[in-house]
């Protein structure tokens, strides 16, 4: 039997999933979280097998999960499932650690083959997700770049941006002119907005 803990903050999608799942004769949902900071303990508790992970969670995300898991409990698998289908997750999550990657909307049949192959040490990446993701390439902001405009995503003012990264002001216009000309965006907004449809914010 592989045990499963199971991490999305939808409280429906993760009845559903759980409840589908239950219907394999060889997967146990043993522990069911609505945040990402529980995962791991719940992992630890119940000594699951296999973490199926959404991204955005309350908590922690399930890419910053998968990085945790891989350092305190090596043994468990991590499966990503996501409606954040964007290539530059993908390529984030198997840097993290994650061995499975795939859509919300994918079949249970697909789920549960792809939580079988991850258990079994393999991987799983839906190839539609991995094409798009060769084609995607690299993010081509800098670290900083990519700091600086998760910041303005979130409704932050230069000032404000400023004073948590201790930098000057100008110098965060500088790293934000930077990233909408390297993206390719006419402003802030369309830049973050181009960024998190790559994944690489």
């Amino acid at each position: 039997m592989i045990k499963i803990v199971l991490a999305d903050d939808e409280h429906l999608v993760r009845g559903a999933i759980a409840a589908l799942l239950s219907l394999e004769d060889d997967l146990e949902v043993v522990a069911e979280v609505g945040r990402g900071d529980l995962v791991a303990g719940a992992v630890g508790e119940h000594g699951a097998d296999v973490a199926v992970l959404d991204i955005e969670m309350p908590g922690a995300t399930g890419l910053e999960v998968a990085a945790r898991l891989k350092e305190s409990a090596p043994g468990c698998g991590v499966v990503i499932l996501t409606s954040f289908g964007r290539p530059g997750y993908l390529r984030r999550a198997l840097s993290a650690g994650a061995r499975g990657f795939l859509a919300k909307d994918a079949p249970v049949d697909q789920l549960a083959g792809a939580i079988r192959r991850v258990h079994e040490g393999g991987r799983y990446i839906d190839t539609d997700l991995a094409a798009a993701a060769m084609v995607g390439g690299e993010s081509p902001l800098t670290e900083r770049e990519t700091e600086v405009l998760r910041a303005a995503a979130d409704g932050a003012t230069v000032a404000r941006i400023a004073a948590a990264l201790h930098l000057s002001e100008g110098t965060v216009r500088n790293y934000l002119s930077n990233a909408i000309g390297k993206v390719g965006a006419d402003n802030r907004m369309a830049a973050i907005r181009t960024a998190q449809d790559m994944g690489w914010l």
